[in-house]
């Protein structure tokens, strides 16, 4: 056996080296890398149930196809409940993802004893008093407020009103939702109302619409207290976009806070988007990222597909389809965004939900239809026969739509004998609303109580699992996040 020979001076010199470098009393400048920024993107359908996202499904890519939210890795199943419910409104089902607390009907991130009170009616005729009362219940932190606290980014995005139920539970504390002037204010950092948790420079981004409440009444808003908050957000160094203009013209490098409202209440559904005047979801979005990740630390952001639930009320189904599908694009957007800088989101956690279903149901055993295009109705149709392809009659001999309500105003109050002649022309229509079952007041077609999806992608997504209860998405955003 052949042994290799050491030299033992060859020894003692390297030895020698290493405990002279260990030794060395040389100053050296420690290296310590940087942490990468935790990033949260909330994704929330506001109403979007199983039912609509699958109707969605259909008419965007047909019933082979798949939506960027049914691709995500990880999924759950939410139950949506309130705290004095069976069916939430949209109030205390955000504000449960945000908190944690289960509260009450009408709530907005507040302690689970609140009681919501009406508002009052002010001089110019507008029920926004506020008249919550002392002691009735106290602020339940929200995930945006963690963030906050930690040094990140903040943002909210939405297609509804700034001030509307959702965004409201990001970043307000109020016993009723309706109490939008109040909840305006608490974005204006340093101003009578502010909520002080959101940093002595407030959030880094508010998109969406909502002008009324930001505008003194003899300017054509609703404020009665003459203040103009958006000045006030001027003043502390706001980037202001009025427009898709302005907005397209914002240079997220050289922008530290923006501020858009585009609209006086709600921005337009999809399908009647003016985009030289609106934004879309997806635009809106993905700006945000570019100012929000600015911050090294990370950041945290919210975006409400707002008007998927407002077209239900209608039960208007087309709007709700393609509003749905705008809110899929900017998620899609989002995750090729966050792909750009974190390649397998190993620091981003992507979360898409909706807060409530509503009635919406598919009728009958219909033959395939593939996605709504020029010339196919698709899901908009009237039902068929699957193996004819004739024509599926009721028992008054008339054809039915394929979506319908279980309740809503379009209700027959005879026979449908007399809607023999109803076809995919009328039912395809943009402002066709389809039949329900329980007739209810325009516009008033009412939330379901069904457990409603949830997906996930990224940092901390493979503990969304199973059935959880809303509240419970609260704990597993903020460990995920960093929060």
């Amino acid at each position: 056996m052949t042994r290799r020979k050491i030299s033992v001076a060859g020894c003692s010199v390297a030895i020698t080296l290493m405990l002279a470098a260990c030794g060395s009393d040389a100053k050296k400048e420690e290296v310590v890398a940087e942490a990468p920024p935790k990033n949260v993107i909330f994704f929330l359908g506001d109403g979007m149930g199983l039912t609509t996202m699958t109707a969605a499904r259909i008419y965007s890519v047909g019933e082979d196809g798949s939506l960027t939210m049914d691709t995500l890795p990880e999924t759950a199943f939410v139950k949506t409940f309130s705290n004095d419910a069976q069916v939430t409104d949209s109030a205390p089902s955000m504000a449960a993802y945000m908190t944690g607390v289960k509260m009450n009907n009408e709530v907005i991130s507040m302690s689970a004893n609140t009681v919501a009170i009406d508002p009052g009616t002010d001089a110019n005729g507008n029920k926004l008093v506020n008249k919550c009362g002392t002691g009735n219940g106290t602020p339940a932190t929200t995930l945006l407020e963690l963030a906050k606290a930690k040094g990140f980014a903040a943002g909210v995005v939405s297609t509804a009103r700034v001030t509307h139920a959702t965004p409201a539970a990001t970043y307000a504390h109020i016993c009723h939702r309706d109490l939008e002037n109040d909840i305006a204010a608490a974005l204006v950092p340093g101003g009578t109302g502010y909520n002080s948790a959101l940093g002595t420079t407030g959030l880094e981004v508010v998109l969406g619409g909502g002008a009324q409440f930001f505008t003194p009444f003899k300017s054509g808003g609703k404020r009665s207290d003459d203040r103009d908050l958006v000045a006030e957000l001027k003043a502390k160094s706001y980037t202001v976009a009025n427009n898709a203009t302005d907005f397209k013209a914002v240079d997220p490098a050289k922008t530290d806070r923006l501020f858009g409202v585009f609209t006086s209440s709600h921005m337009s559904y999809d399908l009647d988007r003016d985009a030289s005047k609106e934004p879309s979801l997806a635009e809106m979005t993905t700006k945000a990222m570019d100012v929000l990740a600015k911050n090294k630390k990370g950041y945290f952001l919210m975006v409400e597909g707002g008007r998927i639930d407002h077209a239900l009320h209608e039960t208007t189904a087309k709007k709700a389809l393609q509003d749905t599908v705008a809110f899929d694009n900017a998620i899609k957007a989002a995750i090729e965004k966050a792909k750009l800088t974190d390649p397998t989101l190993a620091n981003t956690l992507i979360v898409v939900t909706a807060d409530h279903d509503h009635t919406l149901v598919l009728n009958g055993y219909a033959k395939r239809t593939g996605k709504t295009a020029a010339g196919n109705p698709g899901v908009l149709g009237v039902v068929k026969n699957y193996v004819t392809g004739a024509v599926e009659k009721d028992l008054d001999g008339a054809p039915y739509s394929i979506i319908g309500f279980g309740n809503g105003e379009n209700r027959t109050q005879a026979s449908r004998a007399a809607m023999a002649s109803l076809d995919e022309t009328v039912t395809s229509a943009n402002n066709y609303h389809q039949e329900a079952v329980i007739r209810t007041t325009a516009g008033n077609e009412t939330h379901g109580g069904t457990d409603v999806f949830l997906g996930a992608i990224g940092k901390g997504s493979e503990t969304f699992l199973g059935t959880i209860d809303n509240t419970k998405v609260f704990g597993l955003v903020k460990t995920a996040g960093g929060l």
